[in-house]
């Protein structure tokens, strides 16, 4: 979902260094390239954003540094994406070793008790954080990368970012913002981290309660229950919004329902708030959860759980990165850029700020550390003189559940609004994992493909797909999206017998009035 530190945000303003120090690769203070400054560019944050903007500005030739703040990887690889998809593993595979009616359909069965070490399975997480962290670092070593450990903030001087750890000044003639985000708390819970917790928290799988209530049921709480249940906990979803999965195209979101949660031990409450989550002690004391209703504030009911997840979200890591020093107001922390990725003033109307450019969470136009990246690769072409702006409707998004959730532009309700405004037609097409050999050969045969596209034209407008390895099924369509390709080539293109991506094809076909064997 989500990448990197804290640091520097977006501030346009740094002078040249009044204090430099030895860094820890040897591009540094090339005058011959930097001119009056002691880099080209400088990162403040090392999430997945900064890392690959680093990377683009060493292909680019352009001498780097990077401001860690002790958070080589960010969110993503330390508390987030990365250490989140090995405890979905090893929990998954948990729940397919346990599940002997499923198994005996193969014809295997698996004598005595299924067993896991939740040491063993937090274990392979930490190590999993801790070896892609390794890489990351590495990486940017060995391309001649600069990297500062401590937090970047900005001065008010333009060009300049300041070491907080050490009190260093640095400038480049370039700055991009990477500092990620951290999440949200709402107001009246108490988090120690322990009983109450946030992902940051979750991800440590210091227990697995009984009975465990996941405010928030986006990406990051569909996860996590996954994880609970297949570990052997029930689940209550808090949800503030009408419906369960809000984010969620609506099709998806009540077929996930029912594959997801009412299978197993998961009930939910919707249309209300936790007003007050307070800490319990494990195994004397219950978590307390008093809800509110969302729409008159009054009192409706209090669980006692074991443990609470907060999972209502996240918000910028810029508190206190030097913005407002540099003219620079953000709204919620978030940072205010244009589609080239500078940073402006503000929000409304907003100038750009020179050499100060902002990407990944901190600027709130979507929150996926791949997004992050791909803005951080867009900025550096920018810095260079090549024009280039993202296309975020092209960006796709997964949900790593068991079967997944993947999608690659707006929901269907959106693109039904954007259909009317714009004055095209929406077409929709649909392929079932239920007819699809491979799906069967597995005995995962729910699950759904849609295609949703522009009947003037025939140019894919999004896909949502639910379904076993939906994640990875969903980059064909975020390239066709991205590539303009309309739903008569794709149906002509040959898809490989038997493959999953068949479902695909079935739907492609379809909206063309073609069938697929």
């Amino acid at each position: 979902l989500f990448i990197a530190t804290t640091l520097l945000s977006a501030a346009a303003a740094f002078s040249p260094a009044r204090t430099s120090s030895p860094l820890r690769s040897v591009t540094s203070l090339d005058a011959s390239k930097c001119g009056n400054f002691d880099f080209d560019v400088i990162i403040v944050g090392c999430g997945v954003g900064g890392h690959g903007a680093a990377l683009h500005s060493r292909a680019q030739d352009l001498t780097t540094a990077v401001f860690s703040g002790n958070d080589v990887g960010g969110t993503c690889v330390n508390r987030g994406c990365v250490p989140s998809k090995a405890l979905l593993a090893a929990s998954g595979r948990v729940r397919e070793m346990r599940d002997s009616a499923h198994l005996s359909e193969f014809g295997i069965e698996v004598e005595g008790e299924v067993k896991y070490d939740r040491a063993g399975v937090a274990g392979h997480a930490k190590q999993l954080a801790n070896k892609v962290k390794g890489n990351l670092e590495g990486s940017l070593v060995a391309l001649g990368v600069d990297i500062v450990e401590g937090r970047g903030v900005l001065t008010g001087t333009a060009h300049e970012v300041k070491d907080e750890s050490s009190g260093k000044f640095y400038t480049a003639k370039d700055i991009i913002l990477a500092p990620g985000s951290i999440p949200f708390v709402p107001p009246g819970v108490t988090v120690d981290e322990k009983t109450v917790y946030t992902s940051d928290g979750a991800l440590e799988l210091n227990s697995v309660p009984e009975w465990v209530a996941i405010v928030g049921s986006g990406y990051i709480g569909l996860e996590f229950s996954d994880v609970y249940t297949a570990l052997g906990s029930e689940v209550t979803f808090i949800e503030a919004l009408p419906n369960i999965m809000p984010t969620f195209d609506r099709e998806i979101a009540k077929l996930a329902e029912r594959l997801l949660i009412r299978e197993r031990p998961i009930d939910y409450r919707t249309g209300v708030f936790a007003s007050e989550v307070t800490p319990g002690i494990p195994g004397e004391k219950p978590v307390t959860i008093k809800m509110i209703d969302a729409n008159t504030k009054e009192h409706v009911e209090t669980l006692e759980v074991d443990a609470c997840m907060v999972a209502t979200g996240r918000v910028p890591n810029t508190q206190g990165m030097g913005l407002e020093d540099s003219g620079i107001e953000t709204m919620r922390g978030f940072v205010a850029v244009d589609e080239k990725m500078r940073v402006l003033t503000k929000h409304e109307d907003g100038e750009v700020v020179p050499n100060v450019w902002c990407i990944g969470d901190a600027n709130g136009k979507m929150m996926l550390a791949h997004a992050a990246s791909a803005q951080g690769i867009s900025a550096i072409e920018n810095i260079v003189g090549r024009e280039h702006a993202v296309n975020h409707d092209a960006i796709p998004a997964a949900c790593f559940t068991h079967p997944e959730i993947a999608m690659v532009g707006p929901t269907e309700e959106q693109a039904i609004e954007r259909a009317e405004k714009e004055g095209w037609t929406l077409g929709k097409s649909t392929g079932s994992f239920r007819a699809n050999s491979k799906a069967l050969a597995e005995l995962e045969g729910n699950g759904m493909a849609k295609v949703l596209y522009n009947k003037d034209t025939g140019k894919v407008v999004a896909v949502h797909i639910i379904g076993i390895h939906a994640a990875d099924l969903i980059q064909e369509c975020s390239n066709a999206v991205a590539a303009g390709t309309t739903v008569q080539e794709l149906s002509m293109m040959v898809h490989t017998h038997p493959t999953l991506c068949e479902v695909l094809d079935e739907a492609f076909k379809g909206a063309v009035g073609m069938s697929a064997h």
